[in-house]
């Protein structure tokens, strides 16, 4: 791969990581939600926003720490990637959790930006994955369920 071409793609890789493109942004999604809301499911959808935003803190700092971490150990699937409550335990709680998904989440912006980080490369620590692989499962998941809590918020009245 060219230089000119290895650039390009940690460029669209950042953009897609970043919410760019046809992805609603992060916080967007997360602007503005009531306390009140936080932890109520709407009705016949199984996830309140909060089982949501900790749902995607928790898979997003688990694909990153697979991605740079030979010694991490994945959560049990599925109770170590979801909340143990609907609602959060408090308004801490909840700005602490988007604060440590923005932060895992320039991580893993800052590893593909990395020129020194080969994109290609299989994880040795793995069974296949690379980092354009776990980049582009962390952009996934962020997406579907930020799609979900829009959702959600809509069903709940707190969406425009």
């Amino acid at each position: 791969m060219t230089d000119a071409n290895d650039r390009s793609l940690r460029q669209h890789l950042l953009y897609l990581l970043q919410g760019g493109g046809a992805h609603a942004k992060f916080d967007d999604v997360i602007a503005d939600l009531p306390a009140k809301l936080r932890g109520q499911k709407p009705v016949g959808l199984p996830h309140s926003p909060w089982m949501l935003l900790e749902h995607m803190r928790l898979a997003q700092w688990d694909i990153l720490e697979f991605s740079r971490n030979a010694k991490h150990v994945s959560p049990a699937w599925p109770e170590g990637y979801w909340p143990k409550t609907a609602a959060p335990p408090s308004p801490a709680a909840w700005n602490a959790s988007i604060k440590k998904f923005r932060a895992d989440l320039k991580a893993m912006q800052a590893l593909v930006k990395n020129p020194k980080t080969d994109l290609f490369a299989r994880i040795p620590w793995g069974d296949g994955q690379t980092i354009l692989r776990e980049a582009l499962l962390v952009a996934d998941h962020n997406s579907h369920h930020l799609g979900q809590l829009i959702d959600v918020r809509r069903l709940l009245g707190a969406w425009a």
